[in-house]
């Protein structure tokens, strides 16, 4: 049987995220939050959770594993029962076993939440997009840092978040909020789901 829920896919909530001296500004301040109070409502609702975690292939790497920016957040760590993915590109469902997994459990739809969000919360997003699951990202429960685009110009965060939400907004998902999602986390979940306007678009891929 389906879950009543899209699975929650958090990716890269790990230690080092959070702790890497010398990293750029960020935006969304209230990420952390909004994904805490995502997996606490999808728990609740006893609905599918997968917990993406970033290995590097760099020993020099503070997400080399074994050290410990690789391991998750203590407030966003998996449970024994929530399935964990390993990956060490950008893409979480490459070479990780993570479609298959779905799909042996007839999951046909996502919310993902994450960071940071142009880099793999974006190539997470367009893979699931391409292979036809239902696929909606957190806006305001994933972030990204400070950038200089191809010409030089440095960007703040909040224009590369915004740039790559745009870039999957209507081709690859659905963008959305948190506030719109908690609601939705109940046994009425398909009727208010549809009285919220989040249904499939395009070409019924989402």
């Amino acid at each position: 049987m389906p879950s009543p829920l899209p699975a929650l896919i958090i990716i890269d909530m790990q230690q080092a995220m959070a702790r890497i001296e010398g990293n750029p500004p960020r935006n969304n301040p209230q990420a952390e939050s909004n994904i805490d109070q995502l997996l606490k409502a999808w728990r609740s609702a006893g609905a599918l959770i997968v917990h993406v975690r970033h290995m590097s292939r760099d020993p020099k790497s503070p997400f080399w594993p074994g050290q410990g920016g690789a391991e998750f957040q203590p407030d966003l760590a998996p449970r024994d029962n929530e399935h964990v993915v390993e990956k060490n590109v950008p893409d979480a469902f490459a070479q990780s076993g993570l479609e298959r997994w779905l799909h042996q459990r007839d999951v046909k739809e996502l919310v993902i939440t994450g960071v940071s969000t142009n880099n793999s919360v974006e190539a997470t997003a367009r893979s699931a997009g391409n292979l036809g699951f239902k696929t909606r990202v957190v806006a305001d429960a994933c972030f990204a840092f400070d950038k200089a685009d191809h010409a030089g110009t440095n960007r703040t965060a909040a224009e590369v978040h915004a740039m790559s939400l745009a870039n999957l907004a209507g081709e690859y998902a659905e963008i959305i909020e948190t506030a719109a999602l908690l609601p939705l986390t109940g046994p009425k979940r398909p009727t208010v789901f549809a009285q919220a306007g989040i249904t499939t678009i395009g070409d019924d891929r989402f």
